[in-house]
Protein backbone atom coordinates (compact mmCIF):
# COMPACT_ATOMS: atom_id res chain seq x y z
CA UNK A 1 0.00 0.00 0.00
CA UNK A 2 1.39 3.40 -1.01
CA UNK A 3 1.81 5.92 1.75
CA UNK A 4 0.34 9.42 1.58
CA UNK A 5 2.74 12.10 0.34
CA UNK A 6 4.47 14.18 2.96
CA UNK A 7 2.85 17.60 3.41
CA UNK A 8 4.97 20.47 2.14
CA UNK A 9 6.21 22.95 4.65
CA UNK A 10 7.52 26.35 3.77
CA UNK A 11 9.54 28.32 6.25
CA UNK A 12 8.37 31.87 6.88
CA UNK A 13 9.90 34.29 4.42
CA UNK A 14 11.42 37.59 5.49
CA UNK A 15 10.81 39.04 2.04
CA UNK A 16 9.23 38.18 -1.28
CA UNK A 17 9.36 39.90 -4.67
CA UNK A 18 6.91 41.16 -7.28
CA UNK A 19 7.54 42.54 -10.78
CA UNK A 20 5.59 45.71 -11.51
CA UNK A 21 5.50 48.18 -14.33
CA UNK A 22 6.51 51.70 -13.41
CA UNK A 23 3.11 53.01 -14.56
CA UNK A 24 1.16 50.52 -12.39
CA UNK A 25 3.22 51.38 -9.32
CA UNK A 26 2.94 55.15 -9.94
CA UNK A 27 -0.70 55.24 -8.78
CA UNK A 28 -0.06 53.56 -5.42
CA UNK A 29 -0.48 55.67 -2.29
CA UNK A 30 -1.04 55.01 1.39
CA UNK A 31 -4.78 55.08 0.64
CA UNK A 32 -4.69 53.30 -2.73
CA UNK A 33 -3.01 49.85 -2.65
CA UNK A 34 -1.40 48.05 -5.56
CA UNK A 35 -3.81 45.70 -7.37
CA UNK A 36 -1.99 44.38 -10.44
CA UNK A 37 -1.45 40.62 -10.44
CA UNK A 38 0.96 40.31 -13.33
CA UNK A 39 1.57 41.95 -16.69
CA UNK A 40 -1.78 43.32 -17.94
CA UNK A 41 -3.83 41.30 -15.39
CA UNK A 42 -5.38 42.70 -12.24
CA UNK A 43 -5.87 41.12 -8.84
CA UNK A 44 -9.60 40.99 -9.59
CA UNK A 45 -9.01 39.10 -12.86
CA UNK A 46 -6.39 36.67 -11.52
CA UNK A 47 -7.58 36.22 -7.93
CA UNK A 48 -4.15 36.89 -6.39
CA UNK A 49 -0.92 38.84 -6.98
CA UNK A 50 1.96 36.76 -8.38
CA UNK A 51 5.18 36.94 -6.36
CA UNK A 52 8.55 35.19 -6.15
CA UNK A 53 10.15 33.76 -3.02
CA UNK A 54 13.78 34.00 -4.18
CA UNK A 55 15.97 35.95 -6.57
CA UNK A 56 16.25 32.73 -8.62
CA UNK A 57 12.46 32.51 -9.00
CA UNK A 58 12.39 36.21 -9.82
CA UNK A 59 14.97 35.73 -12.59
CA UNK A 60 12.94 32.86 -14.07
CA UNK A 61 9.76 34.96 -14.04
CA UNK A 62 11.55 37.86 -15.71
CA UNK A 63 13.01 35.59 -18.39
CA UNK A 64 9.76 33.70 -19.01
CA UNK A 65 7.19 36.52 -18.96
CA UNK A 66 8.85 39.93 -19.19
CA UNK A 67 11.25 39.72 -22.16
CA UNK A 68 11.36 43.12 -23.88
CA UNK A 69 8.98 44.82 -21.42
CA UNK A 70 10.33 48.29 -20.57
CA UNK A 71 10.11 50.28 -17.34
CA UNK A 72 9.98 47.39 -14.88
CA UNK A 73 10.40 47.58 -11.13
CA UNK A 74 11.04 44.89 -8.54
CA UNK A 75 9.05 45.39 -5.36
CA UNK A 76 10.58 43.82 -2.28
CA UNK A 77 7.72 42.97 0.06
CA UNK A 78 7.54 42.23 3.76
CA UNK A 79 5.06 39.32 3.74
CA UNK A 80 4.20 39.50 7.44
CA UNK A 81 0.56 40.44 7.98
CA UNK A 82 -0.33 39.57 4.36
CA UNK A 83 -2.35 36.59 3.12
CA UNK A 84 0.50 34.77 1.32
CA UNK A 85 -0.06 31.22 0.06
CA UNK A 86 2.66 29.11 -1.54
CA UNK A 87 1.28 27.31 -4.57
CA UNK A 88 2.81 25.21 -7.36
CA UNK A 89 3.93 26.65 -10.66
CA UNK A 90 2.08 25.30 -13.72
CA UNK A 91 5.48 24.70 -15.38
CA UNK A 92 6.90 22.77 -12.39
CA UNK A 93 4.46 21.65 -9.67
CA UNK A 94 7.37 21.05 -7.29
CA UNK A 95 8.30 24.75 -7.48
CA UNK A 96 6.18 26.74 -5.03
CA UNK A 97 5.55 30.44 -5.63
CA UNK A 98 4.06 32.88 -3.13
CA UNK A 99 0.71 34.36 -4.11
CA UNK A 100 -0.75 37.36 -2.31
CA UNK A 101 -4.50 37.03 -1.82
CA UNK A 102 -5.58 40.65 -1.54
CA UNK A 103 -4.25 44.06 -2.48
CA UNK A 104 -0.67 45.04 -1.68
CA UNK A 105 -0.49 47.98 0.73
CA UNK A 106 2.29 50.45 0.07
CA UNK A 107 3.40 50.05 3.69
CA UNK A 108 4.35 46.38 3.03
CA UNK A 109 6.81 47.36 0.27
CA UNK A 110 10.27 47.77 1.76
CA UNK A 111 12.20 48.48 -1.45
CA UNK A 112 11.45 49.49 -5.03
CA UNK A 113 14.25 49.02 -7.53
CA UNK A 114 14.25 49.62 -11.27
CA UNK A 115 15.33 46.88 -13.67
CA UNK A 116 17.53 47.61 -16.66
CA UNK A 117 15.71 47.67 -19.99
CA UNK A 118 17.94 44.88 -21.27
CA UNK A 119 15.53 42.01 -20.55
Amino acid sequence: MASAPEPRTVRPMSQIFHVATRSAWAGVTDATPYTMSTLDRTLEEEGFIHCSATEDQLDRVLTRYYQGVPDLLVLTIDPRHLDIRFEPSPEDPADLYPHLYGPLPKSAVIEVRPLPDTR
